[in-house]
């Protein structure tokens, strides 16, 4: 498996296509790289170049129990590593809740590596009161019930991979605790999203996917996020599992957008954050 250094720290990623479009794909939080097992080679075969990392403290990278390893900018430091070890100047950056955010975070700190970007269930503003009443028992109980966590873990990683839905839920299951807590304790003691008053300021060509009936993913959030970005287009999904059962609609609107990208200098660029562009190019 390919890898790199981060402050003294082993990360790893898959890679899949060739060619002078990259796409990085950044997962959700506790999860890892294997939940784009079926979005990277559907990215690949229609042209991509894509690269989905394991993130510090997730997957199989290093996963340090000491929370000082662990905030938003480092992060998206570590994306900016990778980049810099394949020789990739610029990227289109992607990712799933945890993922949407530090790509947003990319973003404010280098915005010259960030060519566009596809932010999927952002954990913004609305968001706050919902993760702390969900994380924080969450820490709890990993720092409390480490042990019987350990001995589950020990189990679930003999449970041989069959579907990707159940795989992304028993990837979270198999996982040592005391990172995971590490993890979620030290981002709770930063900044979890780059503030409106720098989102707003974000110009790059961006694709907003949010859906509804998720507490800790208003699709307010979402909408938020699509009206501060002014080259910005939102799309409703069905569901948070609409892209991990029935990708295909997704999938397209994903492509249609990188095609939109990589055509040429200003060619992805909906004013107001409706999406014009977008919408003008799926009537026709």
């Amino acid at each position: 498996m390919p890898e790199f250094e981060y402050n003294g720290h082993t990360l790893t990623y898959d890679e899949y296509g060739k060619g002078d479009r990259p796409l990085i794909l950044i997962h959700g939080l506790l999860m890892s790289r294997r939940m784009f097992d079926r979005l990277g080679p559907a990215m690949a075969a229609r042209g991509n170049r894509v690269i989905a990392v394991d993130l510090l403290g997730h997957g199989r990278s290093d996963r340090p129990d000491q929370m000082s390893n662990y905030s938003m900018t480092f992060f998206a430091r570590q994306i900016e590593t990778l980049m810099d070890q394949l020789g990739i100047e610029q990227a289109v950056i992607g990712g799933t809740s945890l993922g949407a955010n530090v790509t947003l975070e990319l973003n404010y700190l280098s915005p010259d590596r960030v060519k566009a970007m596809m932010i999927e269930m952002p954990v913004l503003d609305n968001a706050l009161l919902a993760a702390a009443v969900i994380f924080t028992p969450i820490m709890i109980g990993l720092r409390v019930g480490e042990p019987v966590l350990r001995w589950l873990a020990a189990g679930a990683r003999k449970i041989p991979r069959t579907h990707p839905l159940v795989d992304m839920g028993l990837d979270m299951v198999r996982q040592d605790p005391a990172p995971s807590s590490a993890v979620l304790e030290g981002l709770f003691l930063g900044s979890s999203a780059p503030h409106h008053a720098f989102r707003i300021e974000m110009t790059q060509p961006t694709l907003v996917i949010g859906h509804h009936a998720d507490p800790l993913h208003p699709f307010s959030d979402s909408g938020m996020l699509a009206e501060e970005l002014p080259n910005s287009r939102l799309i409703e999904a069905n569901s948070i599992l609409e892209w991990r059962i029935s990708p295909d609609r997704l999938d397209d609107e994903l492509a249609e957008f990188l095609d939109d990208v990589w055509s040429g200098p200003g060619a992805a660029a909906p004013t107001n954050g409706a999406g014009a562009r977008w919408d003008a190019l799926s009537e026709a």
